[in-house]
C-alpha cells in the first residue's frame, strides 16, 4: 500500500469519491466522512459511473466497494491506477476479507476496510 504522503494529491482536506450500489450505504459514508473533515466530491452506483466520476472530480481517494453491478471494485481499481493522477483505492465490502485476500495482496496499492468497521480512524490509518 502506498504511503500517507503520496495519498493526497492537494494540500488540505482530503477528497473522497463513494462507490457503492447501494444509496443507503453512500449516504451513511458520505455522512461519517464529511463528519469526519473529508470533502466528498461525488459518488457512483457501478463502475462505469466510477471512472467517469473520478475523471471528472479528481478525487484524492476513491472508496470504493469491492462487488458492483457491472465490474468489481478491483478492475475498477487498477482503471483508476492507471489514471494521469491516480487516487488511494480504498476497498470496502460487508463480506470478510478472507473472500478476496489474495487478491488483495495480489496488488498492494489498495487499502481495506470492512464496511461494518468505516470510520474517520480506519481511513486516515491508510490516507493520512
Amino acid at each position: 500500500m502506498r504511503t500517507a504522503s503520496a495519498l493526497c494529491q492537494s494540500p488540505g482536506v482530503p477528497t473522497v469519491l463513494i462507490v457503492d450500489d447501494h444509496p443507503s450505504f453512500r449516504s451513511a459514508a458520505r455522512a461519517l466522512l464529511q463528519a469526519a473533515g473529508y470533502d466528498v466530491v461525488g459518488e457512483a452506483e457501478n463502475g462505469a459511473s466510477a471512472i467517469a466520476a473520478a475523471e471528472r472530480s479528481r478525487p484524492d481517494v476513491v472508496l470504493l466497494d469491492v462487488r458492483l453491478p457491472d465490474v468489481d471494485g478491483f478492475e475498477v481499481g487498477r482503471q483508476l491506477a492507471a489514471m494521469e493522477r491516480p487516487p488511494v483505492v480504498v476497498l470496502t465490502s460487508s463480506h470478510a476479507v478472507s473472500s478476496f485476500r489474495r487478491r488483495l495482496e495480489a496488488n498492494p496499492s489498495f487499502g481495506f476496510i470492512p464496511k461494518s468497521e468505516l470510520s474517520r480512524e480506519a481511513l486516515a490509518s491508510l490516507v493520512s
